[in-house]
C-alpha cells in the first residue's frame, strides 16, 4: 500500500506546540536537508516542530521527496528520517533531542534506546567553481552508545521515484551500480528535456549513492517489501528490481543499508549522498536567435557521473572542513552585528545559492571552456523566471560576500544578449526568459516592464562588482550598454513613470520616491563606471545631474503633513521603506544628505509593527530582504536591531512550515506566499556594507 503522501494541506498555517527538543540558534519554519540546485532541494517542514521522523522531506513547493531512514540497535527497530509506515512491521521513532542549524549543515540528534543517532546533512557552500557546480549533497549518520556498552547497530535509508518528476504517473527506469560504490540512478523512461512538471525538472537522473564495503546491501522494490526487508532481518537482499514502472504504482524505492558491527562510545558513521544530474542544463540565446546548450561547469573535470559520485563521496572530510570553517566565518561576522542577524544570515546563505546554476560551453574542438563561464538563477516561488534583474539585485550581497566574481557570472548573460540586438526596448531586460532553465531571451520586448527598476539594478551591481574585485573587464566590454541605460534613467528617473518597481505585487504607481532613488543612483554609478574608465568628463556629467536631481527629489518626496519621505510624489500621508538607500551607503556615494537617513529612522521609529516595518501605507506586510538592507542605511543601531529583530521573530514565531519567505505580514507574523527564494541572499547587506 501507498506509505507516502502528498502533504496537499503542507504549507497551511497553524500554530503548533513548541517542539521538545534543543534549538539553536532557534526553530526555523522549514529545515534545509538536500539544497544544492533549484531541483535537489529539499526540506523538512517545520510550523511549530516536527522531528525528522515526523515529516516527509519536500521539494521547496511542497510536494513529497520521499526519503527514509531506519536503524535497529540489538534487535530493536527505529525510525530516523521520514514518515514511513510498514504493514504489519512495527518499529519505534527515535526521539529528536536536539536540532542545530549552521551555514552549511542541518544536524539532528535522536535517541534509539541506548545510541544516539546524529544526522548530519551538509549542502556544501563553495567557492571552488568545480565543487560549487556539483548538485550533490550529503547525509551522514552516525551513531554512538550513551550507556557506556557495545551495541549492535544497523543503519537503512531509501529514497523514492519522487525525487524524479512532478508527475507520479509517470514511468520510472533505474540502474544499480556496485564497484567501490554503492549507487541507485533513477530516470525518466520517456525524459522531456528543459521542461518542468510541478517545479521537478523532467529529465536528467537522480543519484543515491554510498561507499561500497564489508556490511554494506542494497536492494530495489516495492517499499513496503524493501524496508520490511531490514526491518526483519537487519540487511538488505542484494535484489534488483527490474519491473519498471509508474513512480505511484507499487511505490518503487532505492535503498543502501550498511552493518555497523558493535558501536561504543566512539562514533561509527555512514555517508549517503543524493544528486539530481542533468545534461545539458541551461538552453541559452546567442546572437541571431540561436541557441546554445550549456552544461555545468563541473563537467570540465569529471568525464562521468560514476567519477563524480566517487570523487564526492571520497570528499566529504574536505567537504567537512571547508564547511566548518566557513560556518565559523559566518557566525563570527554577524555575530558582530547580533546573534539574532548570526541566525538569520546562517538559513539565508543555503537557500539563496541553491537556486543557481554555474555553467560552461565548449569550444570548436569540443573540449569545455572554463573561460565562458556564466550563472543562472531560477526565481523560485513567484514566476520561475531566469536570471531576473529584480531578484538578481537583492540576492548580490550574498555574492558579494562570499565570492564577488559570481556576481560577474549571474550578470553575463543578461549583457550578452542585450548587445547582441534581440532585445528591442532601451532600458535593461527584466529577465533571460519566462521559465528557467530555458534562457530564450524576449525579442518581442514583452518581458514584465521594470524600465527604471531594471535599469538601475544593473548599474549599481556592475559598480559593485567592479568595486569588490577591482575587475573592470566587464565594464569596459559593456560600457556602452550601461551607458544606453543611464541616458533612459535621465529621462525618466526623477519623476518615474507609472510602472512597476520590484515589489509588482504592490502593483503600479507613478511618481514612486524610493523608485526614483533608484534611478538617481544607477545615474550617479554610471559616473563611478565612467571614472574607473578614465573618462573624466562623462564621470563629471553624470555625477552633477545626480547631484542636482537629489535637490529636485528632495522637494518632490517631502512630505507636508510628517517628517518623512512620501510613498509616492504628492501623497503627503504615504510613506514606505526607502531600502534603495542602501546603494548610497555600501557604495559610499554620498549622493544624498544625511537629513534623509536621520529623518527617515526617526519616522520608523514610529511606524514599526510586531514583526517589523511595513513596506508601505498601503498594506501591512513587508519584505525581509528589505527589512534588512533598511537596517544597514538608518543611523540608530537600537532601530537596526529592531528590523533584524522583526524578522528573526518571524522567521521563529512557528506560524509558517515552508522554506524562508521573503514576503510575510509585520502585524501577525504569517507568510504572505513567497517560499525558499534566492533574494535572502540580502539578508547578508549588513556585512557588506
Amino acid at each position: 500500500m501507498r506509505s507516502q503522501i502528498f502533504c496537499a494541506a503542507l504549507y497551511a498555517v497553524q500554530a503548533l506546540a513548541a517542539p521538545s527538543w534543543t534549538s539553536t540558534p532557534f526553530n526555523p519554519p522549514s529545515i534545509p536537508l538536500a539544497v544544492r540546485s533549484p531541483y535537489l532541494n529539499t526540506w523538512l517542514p517545520q510550523g511549530g516542530g516536527n522531528a525528522l521522523n515526523d515529516e516527509w522531506p519536500t521539494l521547496w513547493q511542497g510536494s513529497v521527496t520521499g526519503w527514509v531512514g531506519f536503524a535497529k540497535v540489538d534487535g530493536t527497530s527505529y525510525s530516523f528520517l521520514g514518515s514511513a509506515s510498514v504493514d504489519g512491521v512495527s518499529f519505534t521513532k527515535a526521539t529528536q533531542k536536539s536540532f542545530t542549524f549552521t551555514t552549511t549543515q542541518s544536524i539532528f540528534v535522536l535517541s534509539a534506546g541506548p545510541v544516539d543517532i546524529t544526522v548530519t546533512f551538509l549542502s556544501p557552500v563553495e567557492t571552488d567553481l568545480v565543487k560549487l557546480s556539483i548538485p550533490f549533497s550529503y547525509m551522514d549518520v552516525s551513531v554512538a552508545s550513551t550507556d557506556g556498552a557495545t551495541h549492535s547497530v544497523q543503519i537503512y535509508s531509501d529514497i523514492s521515484g519522487e525525487w524524479s518528476s512532478g508527475a507520479l504517473e509517470w514511468d520510472l527506469e533505474w540502474t544499480t551500480t556496485t564497484t567501490n560504490v554503492v549507487s541507485h540512478a533513477l530516470t525518466l523512461v520517456n525524459p522531456a528535456q528543459w521542461e518542468e512538471v510541478n517545479d521537478h525538472i523532467q529529465y536528467g537522473a537522480v543519484y543515491y549513492s554510498a561507499l561500497n564495503g564489508k556490511g554494506v546491501t542494497y536492494q530495489t522494490g516495492r517499499d513496503v517489501v524493501v524496508r520490511a526487508q531490514f526491518l526483519n532481518n537487519g540487511t538488505l537482499t542484494n535484489a534488483k528490481d527490474t519491473f519498471f514502472r509508474a513512480i505511484s504504482y507499487s511505490w518503487p524505492v532505492f535503498a543502501i543499508s550498511k552493518d555497523l558491527g558493535k558501536v561504543g562510545t566512539s562514533p561509527a558513521s555512514f555517508l549517503y549522498t543524493i544528486g539530481n544530474v542533468r545534461d545539458p542544463a541551461i538552453k541559452y540565446i546567442l546572437a541571431g536567435g540561436a541557441t546554445q546548450s550549456r552544461s555545468l561547469y563541473f563537467w570540465s573535470k569529471f568525464s562521468s557521473i560514476p567519477q563524480l559520485v566517487s570523487f564526492f563521496l571520497n570528499d566529504y572530510s574536505n567537504a567537512l572542513k571547508t564547511a566548518n570553517a566557513l560556518d565559523q566565518k559566518v557566525e563570527a561576522d554577524a555575530n558582530k552585528i547580533s546573534p539574532d542577524y548570526a541566525g538569520i544570515v546562517a538559513l539565508s546563505i543555503r537557500q539563496s545559492l541553491a537556486a543557481n546554476e554555474l555553467t560552461i560551453s565548449k569550444n570548436a574542438q569540443g573540449g569545455w571552456n572554463t573561460s565562458d563561464v556564466l550563472y543562472f538563477m531560477k526565481e523560485i516561488s513567484s514566476d520561475g523566471n531566469i536570471n531576473t534583474v529584480d531578484v538578481m539585485f537583492p540576492a548580490f550581497p550574498v555574492f558579494l560576500y562570499l565570492l564577488p566574481e559570481l556576481g560577474q557570472y549571474l550578470m553575463e548573460p543578461l549583457y550578452r544578449y542585450q548587445v547582441s540586438g534581440q532585445y528591442p526596448n532601451k532600458w535593461a531586460v527584466h529577465d533571460m526568459g519566462p521559465h528557467f532553465p530555458k534562457a530564450t531571451g524576449h525579442n518581442d520586448g514583452q518581458d514584465e516592464a521594470m524600465p527604471v527598476e531594471e535599469s538601475g539594478n544593473m548599474l549599481i551591481m556592475a559598480l559593485s562588482y567592479a568595486r569588490a574585485t577591482n575587475d573592470h573587464s566587464q565594464i569596459t566590454r559593456y560600457a556602452n550598454l550601461l551607458d544606453q541605460w543611464t541616458q533612459f534613467l535621465i529621462e525618466d528617473s526623477l519623476i518615474p513613470a507609472n510602472q512597476l518597481s520590484t515589489d509588482d505585487f504592490a502593483g503600479q504607481l507613478a511618481n514612486q520616491t524610493n523608485l526614483a532613488i533608484k534611478g538617481i543612483t544607477g545615474i550617479r554609478c554610471m559616473g563611478e563606471i565612467w571614472g574607473l574608465l578614465g573618462n573624466k568628463d562623462k564621470q563629471a556629467n553624470y555625477t552633477s545631474i545626480a547631484a542636482s536631481y537629489v535637490q529636485q527629489w528632495l522637494n518632490f518626496s517631502a512630505s507636508t503633513t510628517g517628517p518623512h519621505l512620501t510613498l509616492s510624489y504628492g501623497d503627503s500621508a504615504s510613506w514606505g521603506l526607502a531600502y534603495n538607500l542602501f546603494g548610497d551607503v555600501h557604495l559610499k556615494l554620498n549622493l544624498f544628505p544625511k537629513s534623509v537617513y536621520d529623518e527617515q529612522t526617526a519616522w520608523y521609529k514610529t511606524v514599526a509593527n510586531k514583526y517589523g516595518v511595513p513596506l508601505d501605507t498601503r498594506h501591512t506586510y513587508t519584505k525581509s530582504d528589505w527589512e534588512i538592507w533598511t537596517s544597514a542605511i538608518v543611523t540608530d543601531t537600537t532601530l537596526r536591531d529592531l528590523f533584524i529583530t522583526g524578522v528573526k521573530d518571524y522567521v521563529s514565531n512557528g506560524l509558517n512550515n515552508a522554506p524562508f519567505g521573503d514576503w510575510y505580514d509585520t502585524i501577525t507574523g504569517v507568510a504572505e506566499g513567497f517560499k525558499a527564494r534566492p533574494v535572502v541572499g540580502g539578508h547578508l547587506a549588513l556585512l557588506v556594507v
